[in-house]
């Protein structure tokens, strides 16, 4: 087989990914609508854009390596065609667009092979993203955390100080009423967050078990931003005024809920660059060789992390 360098590895994925825009424009467009018009998948814009950074951050990986091409991701192309198919037969627009993740990986396989796939891997899975979910399992998220930012706002409030009560899912005010509907029901912020953890733990240089921890942080830092949000439209409501509130409520409170989550995450990987840190291997002196000098070997490392209090100054 001929090798090949990065720059036509990267050439031949323009043009082949030229064609599957073509092919998959339908599919495209329709998730565009959602993204322009569902509150829920308005970062689906962005998730392409991380996905070719990671491709530009992890080209080290790539570079010097002997690329070869490899039949095994015509298998891969041949999956992508059964989904689509599937899809296009229920008309599930989620399923048509794990297609596109197959076709993905079986172009990179096509042209460098294994460490074609191991660099483009990561950018792949992450384009699913920016994919919507079933309208089935929107439905059966929806009203528990409906329920869920309610009750918990409610109980902010009343610790504020504010008289606040829940009717449903209205929580009743002195002289307004927060609508806690289905678009803020908080669903939107846990698939946003779960994004932006599952980006961040594919950049940071951190072990396997702080970003299984980070991807895990999402769910409950999105449902806390959540209810900061609505207990602070509920406060704005009581002491600035309703028109104030609202327009923070429903234009401007989702985007100041990311770079608080950012910072969430960065304070966790601080801590966990704190509490846990990875411990080289020492020499140990063992005991004497035949010629008279001590002879060394490097003990083992049972542990990938330990607590820094156990580290050795």
């Amino acid at each position: 087989m001929r090798r090949t360098t990065l720059w036509p590895l990267i050439a031949s994925l323009a043009v082949l990914a030229v064609g599957l825009w073509w092919a998959f424009w339908p599919i495209l467009v329709a998730m565009a609508v959602r993204w322009s018009n569902d509150p829920r998948y308005a970062h689906g814009y962005l998730v392409p854009m991380f996905s070719l950074a990671m491709l530009w951050i992890r080209r080290s990986q790539i570079s010097g390596e002997e690329l070869r091409s490899s039949s095994l991701g015509l298998a891969l192309v041949a999956l992508g065609a059964v989904i689509l198919l599937v899809g296009g037969y229920f008309r599930q627009g989620t399923i048509e667009g794990l297609a596109l993740l197959a076709y993905l990986a079986g172009v990179a396989m096509v042209v460098g092979g294994w460490p074609a796939l191991r660099w483009s891997w990561p950018s792949i899975m992450f384009l699913f993203f920016m994919i919507p979910l079933p309208w089935r399992i929107e439905n059966a998220l929806g009203p528990p955390l409906q329920w869920l930012a309610t009750l918990a706002s409610t109980f902010a409030l009343q610790t504020l100080g504010f008289m606040a009560f829940a009717e449903g899912n209205v929580i009743q005010l002195n002289d307004a009423k927060i609508g806690v509907v289905e678009a803020c029901s908080g669903l939107s912020m846990v698939i946003t967050f779960i994004a932006l953890s599952v980006g961040m733990a594919l950049v940071v240089n951190r072990p396997v078990l702080d970003r299984i921890v980070l991807v895990l942080s999402a769910i409950p830092v999105a449902l806390l931003a959540n209810v900061a949000r609505i207990t602070l439209t509920g406060v704005l409501h009581e002491t600035i005024g309703g028109q104030i509130a609202d327009k923070f409520y429903h234009d401007f409170a989702g985007w100041v809920m990311i770079p608080i989550a950012l910072l969430l995450y960065w304070c966790e990987i601080w801590i966990f660059s704190h509490i846990l840190v990875e411990v080289e291997a020492t020499p140990v002196l063992v005991g004497v060789s035949n010629s008279g000098r001590w002879a060394a070997t490097q003990s083992p490392n049972p542990s990938p992390t330990v607590p820094r209090a156990r580290r050795g100054r």
